[in-house]
């Protein structure tokens, strides 16, 4: 592994007071955006509230603004209209489902052959949502993201002990709210694509956070005079360049896929490239300060003169 950083001896742990209000500030506007999205305030796709989205093939190139103008004076407002691999190929969505009791499709073919009759066109592709199948949609994905926070505590506790789980558990619900209260506030549409971003971010956070978990249990296993901060800033500090590595090369794709990916996963992109940054602030600032929040558990017997896991650290902010 290429060690960029060596021999690093950062006090993390000092400024846990200024990181962890960042983070409440994170947290607070997710909490705010999920509400707004439970709420129907927020930017929801079409798989969350129904809609159309259609794909369209001109033979010759047409401007989006023309077709923006053509579908806004036959009553499509805040129609999202985007090119697809060349600019003959433009994909329209609409959060309509009907049009005078027709489907909008066929409302929208209708429209563009009538505004542009010298332009030959065909629909590629046509999917539309009703209101009933995007309120299970999203109920679905809610209930899939506080899964995945069951899941993680259960296996981190397995792997570790409890407080190691809850932490990381902590830690990932904050990475996911923080994500999406930035989307929120970036006007980004929330759709299953979206959603997906989330649920990966979920995992990769989680991976950052067993690595950063692993070496400070090593650390505790060793610690005979350290305070608890002591062991979590030596164990950080260990694999702070192995993290700065993973994660740098993690945003080297992320950064090709949002530039040169195309606009369908431009979002799925960002949503990633924003996960990957605070998912790796996360693990150093959120997840490790919470093992000096959360209480530890009864004490191990001491065994053969030497401490379990957990034992011989003196752990100065706990003891409340």
């Amino acid at each position: 592994m290429i060690e960029l950083i060596k021999n690093p001896s950062i006090d993390f742990m000092g400024k846990r007071k200024i990181t962890l209000t960042i983070s409440s500030i994170l947290l607070a506007l997710g909490l705010f955006a999920l509400l707004q999205i439970a709420r129907g305030k927020a930017n929801l796709g079409i798989d969350f509230v129904g809609g159309t989205a259609v794909q369209v093939h001109f033979q010759k190139t047409v401007s989006l603004q023309e077709i923006r103008s053509l579908l806004e004076k036959n009553g499509f407002h805040g129609v999202q209209i985007q090119n697809i691999q060349s600019s003959s190929d433009i994909l329209i969505r609409t959060k309509v489902g009907q049009k005078n009791g027709s489907p909008v499709s066929a409302a929208l073919l209708k429209d563009l052959r009538s505004g542009f009759p010298d332009n030959q066109m065909t629909i590629l592709s046509a999917t539309e949502i009703g209101p009933t199948i995007g309120n299970e949609l999203a109920g679905k994905a809610f209930l899939a993201i506080v899964y995945s926070i069951i899941g993680i505590i259960v296996y981190i506790a397995f792997r570790f002990e409890f407080r190691f789980g809850l932490a990381a558990a902590i830690s990932t619900f904050h990475n996911v709210m923080a994500v999406l209260g930035l989307l929120y506030l970036l006007g980004i549409e929330i759709n299953l694509l979206v959603v997906t971003s989330l649920l990966t971010l979920a995992g990769y956070s989680l991976t950052d956070t067993v690595v950063v978990f692993d070496r400070i249990r090593e650390q505790l296993r060793r610690a005979t005079r350290q305070s608890m901060e002591e062991v979590i800033n030596l164990g950080i500090n260990q694999v702070l360049s192995r993290t700065v590595v993973v994660s740098s090369t993690v945003l080297l794709v992320l950064v090709a896929l949002f530039f040169l990916g195309g606009p369908v996963i431009h979002d799925f992109s960002l949503a990633l490239l924003l996960g990957v940054i605070i998912g790796t602030y996360a693990s150093i600032f959120v997840a490790s300060p919470m093992l000096l929040v959360i209480p530890r558990g009864k004490k191990a017997v001491l065994s053969g003169g030497k401490a379990l896991p957990g034992q011989g650290v003196r752990n100065t902010n706990a003891r409340n």
